[in-house]
Parts: structure tokens; C-alpha cells; sequence
């Protein structure tokens, strides 16, 4: 085709009136998956070991395991332990491990070996009090103590595996009858149970208990917590750290509410909270949240789940998230899971 000058004069007028061309910025996808909620699923109503609370907690060789906890405040709390390969039936490992503070203890498995560390014995009774023992076990039968770690006698402290060490984080070192200075933020690790770094005397969030801790993309996250008594507060920020001695706060306002004894765990690569009681009007929690990075929360809704609880167990399992027994008025001895099929979220999501 030949352009004649008055075409061209056109075509310049025209390109001159166009818009700029933008530079495209990805933005991260908020369609919803068509894949319907799934439910809840109980396993059992009735697991075996007696209804309770406050319970250690792990997934080692294949099996979910429950040990200890709480009945009430005026008596010793259970010293059994409890295995189930399939979350339906379990069988008593051990009626009365060796160690006595098994209400809100740390535990994990680490190095092929299952640990509990710390906790509360005797309730409100005499005799009563935290520790900093530290034991392990292959089978959950033998147990052997491994050292009287360096931090403080200390109850519901955070705790992970992170960079080949045991971790632990916060806490507060009297249940019942402490003030504001029971609570600790500082943070340890350990390569074997018995020598314990400190890697912060105070971390950049607030001293807390009752709060959770997780191992989420190449991060230590730190959520929530708070105090129980004298003054009960409750938080719902957010921190994360990639070496646990320098912390950065993601969000002070998360979207679930502010709350104490609840549980989080990584599943289907997010963070989940899950449950919890928060005061002033005292009240369980039934929800379900989770997050892609800490800040921005979703809610899962189900139309089937288990009943508002606090201080339940939580496990990620045969590619499930599992919730066992905790207080959901009165106290449970439930199991139930809850299995999202993996086109659940969007790939670009």
C-alpha cells in the first residue's frame, strides 16, 4: 500500500491520542476454587484414653501420639501415652511415664526420637510448679532424661524444628498464681536435647504464652498468645524470623481474632490456626484460618466441623489435618480430620 502524506498526518494524529502502554504487574489471584468446602470427618467420638486437654502432641514412626494433659486443676495430671495409626483406634503405650509435668508441655519429634520438654505438674495444689526437664524416647514406653535445660521452668512456649536444632520460644514460667513477669520471650536452641543456646534474651514480639510457632518457607513464624492470669490479654499478630534471633512483625492485626491456647500447624503449603478461647465474655472458638504468608488470613468454612474447642491437638497426618480431644465444654476424647483435595486452591494462587 502507498501512504499518501495526508494518511500518514492520520495515522501520527491517531498513535499521538493513544494511552501509554503500562507495564504489566503480576497480581496474585483471588478467584476462589470451584471445589466445594469439604467437611470435617470424625473419626471417633470416643478415642479411648480419657477426655482432657492440655496434652503433648506428636506424628513420629507413622502414628499419631497423645501424652498427658489436663483433667481439672486439683489433681496431678495423666502421665500415659497413646499411639494411633489411624486416628480411629488407639492403644496405651505407657500408663505412667517418668516424668510428672505433662500439663502444657513442649513437644516434638526430633532426630528419631519423640521429646517433652517443660510443662506444669499438680495444677493448684500443693506441690505445684513448671520445669525445664528435657526427656526423650524411641518407643514412647522407656523414657530417658536428658538434661535440666538452661532456660527457666516454663509452660506452652513455642516450639519447632528449625535449621537441624530444637527450638524454643516464650512461655511463661508460673500457670495459676504468676503476673506479667512469668512471661518470657526469650529463644533457644538445641543439636541434641542437653546443650541449649540462647539466641535472643528478648525477642522483638512481647512476652507471651499460649501462643504457636511454626516452620513456614525458610521462617520461624511466632502468632498469637498472650496471658492467662492474673491479667489475661490476648494477641493476634503476627512475627517471622529467618535465624530466631532477629524478628520482624508481619501484622499486629491478623484477620482471626485475638486468642490463647489454640493450635497452628503448615498444611498444603500455608499456616493454619485453628480454634483457641479468648475472654471478656470467655468463649471457645470453632474457626479455621489460613495463610499463604502471615498477613493476608481466609477463612475455611465447613459445613460439618468439630464443636468450639481449646487446647486440643492438632496433627498434619496422611496428608490430613487431625484435631483431637481438647475443652470444648466439657472436655473431649473426639478425633477428627479433615482431608482438602489438591486442586482445592488454585495453582496461581
Amino acid at each position: 500500500m502507498i501512504t499518501t502524506p495526508r494518511l500518514m498526518l492520520v495515522v501520527l494524529l491517531a498513535m499521538a491520542n493513544l494511552p501509554p502502554v503500562q507495564a504489566q504487574t503480576p497480581v496474585k489471584s483471588s478467584v476462589k476454587s470451584a471445589v466445594k468446602t469439604p467437611n470435617w470427618v470424625k473419626s471417633t467420638a470416643d478415642a479411648g484414653w480419657q477426655a482432657r486437654d492440655s496434652s503433648g502432641e506428636i506424628v513420629f514412626k507413622d502414628q499419631l501420639w497423645i501424652l498427658g494433659g489436663w483433667f481439672d486443676s486439683f489433681q496431678s495430671p495423666p502421665r500415659d501415652v497413646w499411639s494411633s495409626r489411624d486416628g480411629a483406634n488407639w492403644s496405651l503405650v505407657q500408663n505412667e511415664a517418668p516424668w510428672k509435668y505433662s500439663d502444657l508441655p513442649m513437644t516434638i519429634a526430633f532426630k528419631d526420637r519423640m521429646w517433652v520438654m517443660g510443662g506444669w505438674t499438680n495444677g493448684r495444689l500443693a506441690g505445684h510448679g513448671a520445669t525445664s526437664e528435657v526427656w526423650s524416647s524411641t518407643d514412647g514406653v522407656t523414657w530417658d532424661l536428658a538434661a535440666n535445660a538452661t532456660w527457666s521452668p516454663r509452660i506452652a512456649a513455642g516450639v519447632v524444628e528449625f535449621q537441624g536444632r530444637m527450638w524454643i520460644l516464650g512461655g511463661t514460667e508460673n500457670y495459676y498464681f504468676g503476673d506479667e513477669k512469668s512471661l518470657k520471650n526469650d529463644v533457644w536452641s538445641s543439636a541434641d536435647g542437653k546443650s541449649w543456646r540462647l539466641e535472643t534474651a528478648a525477642a522483638e514480639w512481647s512476652p507471651r504464652a499460649y501462643h504457636q510457632a511454626v516452620v513456614f518457607e525458610g521462617k520461624i513464624y511466632v502468632m498469637g498468645g498472650g496471658n492467662y492470669v492474673p491479667e489475661y490479654h490476648a494477641l493476634n499478630d503476627v512475627w517471622s524470623s529467618r535465624d530466631g534471633k532477629t524478628w520482624e512483625r508481619v501484622t499486629a492485626d491478623a484477620d482471626w481474632s485475638p486468642r490463647l491456647w489454640f493450635s497452628s500447624v503448615v498444611y498444603r503449603d500455608r499456616i493454619w490456626v485453628l480454634g483457641g478461647w479468648s475472654n471478656h465474655p470467655s468463649r471457645n472458638w470453632g474457626d479455621v484460618w489460613y495463610s499463604q504468608n502471615g498477613h493476608d488470613w481466609e477463612s475455611l468454612k465447613s459445613d460439618v466441623i468439630w464443636k468450639e474447642r481449646h487446647e486440643h491437638s492438632t496433627y498434619v497426618f496422611k496428608d490430613r489435618i487431625w484435631v483431637a480431644g481438647g475443652h470444648a465444654q466439657p472436655l473431649s476424647s473426639e478425633v477428627w480430620s479433615l482431608e482438602l483435595p489438591e486442586e482445592f486452591f488454585p495453582k496461581d494462587q
